[in-house]
């Protein structure tokens, strides 16, 4: 299961939208060992792609830098679909290269109406991927903890 709070629930929704109609992309980071998803990353799609994703070599470098200095791991790595549902296409589980993280996909094909809008709803589904087989399990979103200044 996928606990996540709704902060970061919020803003991966917000970048898939807003990089609609290409894919969108992303990591949340978390303490090593923890599956508590704590740093979301928005990461540019190099491929610029309505139907592919692909992490920039080298923003996806200095981002696994930063988290083997903290201590951390890709608890969530995330990518939108902006025609299909989200369920991982054969690309998607042939780059599915974490076996302890959660592969969330965005669906944003029924988000946007004739008129432009973008409240429409998406679509949020999580997915571990392991050698090749997906397994679907359940999101829990949580209220975000505020933090208060000491």
């Amino acid at each position: 299961m996928l606990t996540i709070d709704q902060a970061t629930y919020d803003a991966i929704v917000a970048h898939a939208k807003r990089d609609h109609p290409d894919e969108a992309c992303g990591i949340v980071a978390g303490p090593e060992g923890s599956d508590r998803p704590v740093r979301h990353v928005e990461m540019v799609n190099a491929a610029g792609s309505p139907t592919f994703y692909e992490f920039d070599s080298t923003e996806l470098l200095a981002l696994y830098k930063q988290m083997w200095d903290n201590d951390e791991e890709p608890v969530v790595v995330y990518h939108s679909h902006t025609a299909t549902e989200a369920y991982p296409s054969r690309t998607d589980i042939g780059l599915a290269s974490e076996p302890n993280a959660h592969y969330v996909l965005v669906s944003t094909r029924d988000c946007f109406t004739a008129d432009g809008n973008n409240d429409g709803p998406v679509e949020f589904r999580s997915y571990r991927i392991i050698d090749g087989e997906v397994t679907e399990e359940e999101v829990t979103v949580t209220p975000t903890e505020t933090r208060h200044p000491a």
